[in-house]
């Protein structure tokens, strides 16, 4: 069976406005990295902000990281690492061609998510009891008080977006595992997997420099 496109086997998923999968693949992974340059951009200006206060309130801010579990806090960062490797096991998988294996590590990936984001919310419960909300639940008594909740603004607010992009990518990864229980990746074709990795394994990095910033102040 030939495709509108030329005397190619037409491959189920491939767009009508693609000439072929090699294009396809292409173009989508153009539109992730073009889509990650924009969020580059957001989380840059939210480190840049941060620098600037930091600089300018450094004895409140350090005094503000005290308060940090870094215990939990090293933790996710070693859940996060490992899903990075869970996640990139799913792309090598899926251009494998192995269904079994894709499964099981994009479930892998999913529960190490999941498992961070129910470690932070630990965090947020433990600041909540010490007052340290930003807002009418700051209740923190500092001769510096009012600059020790701009540290836990940024906190947040940082770790709260990021938090955020988990979720999204939670919503992602279970589309992924539902797809391939259809069998529908394969050599041929695996670009969903591969730039939903690229997804993940920013969200990563933006960790692992939130990570010293809000934990490792000296």
């Amino acid at each position: 069976m030939s495709d509108a496109h030329g005397t190619h086997p037409h491959h189920p998923a491939l767009q009508h406005h693609f000439d072929d999968m090699g294009q396809q693949h292409e173009a989508s992974t153009l539109g992730m990295w073009a889509f990650l340059t924009t969020e580059i951009l957001f989380f840059g200006g939210l480190f840049l902000a941060y620098a600037i206060y930091r600089n300018l309130y450094f004895e409140a801010f350090l005094e503000a990281a005290h308060h940090q579990n870094v215990l939990l806090g090293s933790i996710n960062t070693a859940v996060l690492i490992c899903s990075s490797l869970t996640m990139a096991m799913s792309v090598y998988y899926a251009q494998m061609s192995n269904k079994k294996a894709l499964i099981v590590n994009l479930v892998l990936t999913l529960i190490l998510g999941v498992a961070f984001v129910g470690i932070k919310v630990v965090e947020y419960v433990e600041h909540y009891h010490h007052g340290l909300v930003p807002g009418p639940w700051f209740t923190y008594e500092s001769p510096i008080a009012n600059n020790v909740e701009l540290f836990f603004l940024f906190y947040f607010a940082m770790t709260g977006m990021h938090a955020l992009h988990m979720i999204i990518g939670f919503g992602i990864i279970i589309w992924l595992i539902l797809t391939a229980r259809k069998g529908l990746f394969s050599k041929d074709y695996y670009a969903p997997v591969e730039v939903s990795g690229l997804y993940w394994h920013f969200v990563d990095i933006v960790w692992i420099f939130l990570f010293p910033l809000l934990y490792l102040i000296h």
